[in-house]
C-alpha cells in the first residue's frame, strides 16, 4: 500500500477509506441492513491486513453501535496511532434538545460521546455530517478550532454542502486563524457527477481533497442493468432510478462492464479506477459487506484507465435533476426570482 498526504496536511492515509455504515448493529437504529459486530470485526481486519488504514464512521450509524464496535475492533488489531479514525457529528444519535446539530454546545458533547464510544482519546479527522442551517458558521467553526487546540481532534473535515457554503466556510476560518478544513466528503460517481461544476474546482483551488461517499452508486456500478441487493430492496428511495436518466446511466453501466469484462476485472475495479483519474480525489469510501468489496478496492489501485476507456464511461452522462424534474440552475433561477421578484440571469 502507498499512502498519500490528505490534501494540504500531514496526514498519511490509504488511498481507500473503509466506511463503517454497515458494522454495528442493525437492531439499534439505521441501517436496517448493518452487519453484526462479528462480521464487522472480520473485515476490519481483512482491511488492516490488506494495507489499509483509514476508517470513516459517525456517531448516527447504528446510533452508535458502529463507532463502538470500530472501536474495540482497532484496539485489538493494530496499535491506535497507526491508523487514521475519521468520524462525523451533526445528525442526532440521542434523543432531546441539543442533541443535534452544529451549535458549540452539540460539538463539545458529541465529541466525548464519540471519543468514549471509539475507546480512544483523540480522533484524527472529525467531519461535519452536512451543513447546520440553523447555526451560525463562526460559531461551528470556532468549537472545531478548540477541539484541534485541546488535542481532541487532529484534523477537521466536511461534507456535502454547496460550493458558496464550503468556500465561506474557508474564508471565515483563514480570516480567523482557526484550523482549516482539509477533507471535504461527498456524492461522486460516473451516474453523479454534478460536484463536477463547482465543488471539485473549489477544492482544486483550496488545496481540499474530497472523500466518496457511494462510490459505486449504491451498487449500482458494481453489478449488471437492474440487478437487486438486501441494501437496494431495503432502501427503495435510495435505489430507485431516475426516469429522465435511466438511458444514459444504463449506458455508462453497460460501458462499464464491457470494459470490466475485456480486463477481466471486476466492475468496482473499473468504477473504482476512474475515480482515480481526478486528482482532487484522496479516496473512495467503500462501504466493505463482504471481503470482496476490500479486494476490489485495492486492486482498482493498480488499474489504469486510458483515456480511450475512459470515453464510453463520461459520454453518455445526463446532469442530474431536482425532485420537481428540472436542471439545478434552473431550479436556482427559480429560487432567485421567488426571492427577488426580477429574472434572475442563471444559465438553464
Amino acid at each position: 500500500m502507498q499512502y498519500i498526504k490528505l490534501g494540504r496536511s500531514g496526514l498519511d492515509v490509504s488511498p481507500v477509506c473503509i466506511g463503517c455504515m454497515g458494522f454495528g448493529d442493525p437492531s439499534r437504529g439505521h441501517p436496517a441492513w448493518s452487519l453484526d459486530e462479528d462480521a464487522s470485526r472480520g473485515l476490519i481486519r481483512r482491511a488492516i491486513d490488506r494495507g489499509i488504514n483509514f476508517f470513516d464512521t459517525a456517531n448516527l450509524y447504528s446510533n452508535g453501535a458502529s463507532e463502538e464496535v470500530l472501536g474495540r475492533a482497532l484496539k485489538d488489531f493494530v496499535n491506535r496511532d497507526a491508523v487514521v479514525i475519521a468520524t462525523k457529528v451533526s445528525a442526532a444519535s440521542r434523543n432531546g434538545p441539543n442533541a443535534a446539530g452544529l451549535s458549540r454546545k452539540a460539538i463539545l458533547a458529541e465529541i466525548d460521546h464519540s471519543l468514549r464510544r471509539l475507546g480512544t482519546d483523540y480522533v484524527d479527522l472529525y467531519q461535519i455530517h452536512r451543513r447546520d442551517q440553523l447555526t451560525p458558521w463562526e460559531e461551528t467553526l470556532e468549537a472545531l478550532h478548540d477541539l484541534v487546540k485541546m488535542g481532541k481532534v487532529r484534523y477537521i473535515g466536511a461534507s456535502s454542502m454547496k460550493a458558496w457554503e464550503f468556500s465561506k466556510a474557508l474564508n471565515i476560518q483563514k480570516a480567523n486563524g482557526w484550523a482549516r478544513f482539509i477533507s471535504m466528503q461527498h456524492n461522486y460517481n460516473l451516474v453523479a457527477r454534478e460536484e463536477e461544476r463547482e465543488m471539485i474546482p473549489l477544492c482544486a483551488d483550496a488545496g481540499v481533497q474530497t472523500l466518496i461517499y457511494s462510490p459505486l452508486a449504491r451498487g449500482k456500478l458494481a453489478r449488471p442493468w437492474g440487478q437487486a441487493t438486501t441494501r437496494s430492496r431495503s432502501e427503495p428511495e435510495g435505489a430507485g432510478q431516475d426516469e429522465a436518466t435511466a438511458d444514459s446511466d444504463r449506458a455508462i453501466v453497460e460501458a462499464l462492464g464491457a470494459i470490466a469484462q475485456a480486463r477481466g476485472v471486476s466492475r468496482a475495479e473499473i468504477a473504482l479506477a476512474w475515480l482515480r483519474r481526478n486528482p482532487v480525489v484522496a479516496a473512495p469510501i467503500v462501504g466493505a459487506l463482504k471481503a470482496e468489496h476490500i479486494d476490489d478496492a485495492v486492486a482498482a489501485l493498480s488499474i489504469r484507465l486510458t483515456d480511450e476507456e475512459a470515453k464510453p464511461l463520461t459520454a453518455p452522462y445526463t446532469p442530474r435533476f431536482d425532485g420537481q424534474g428540472v436542471s439545478e440552475p434552473v431550479a436556482l433561477r427559480r429560487v432567485m426570482e421567488a426571492a427577488t421578484g426580477f429574472k434572475a440571469s442563471v444559465l438553464a
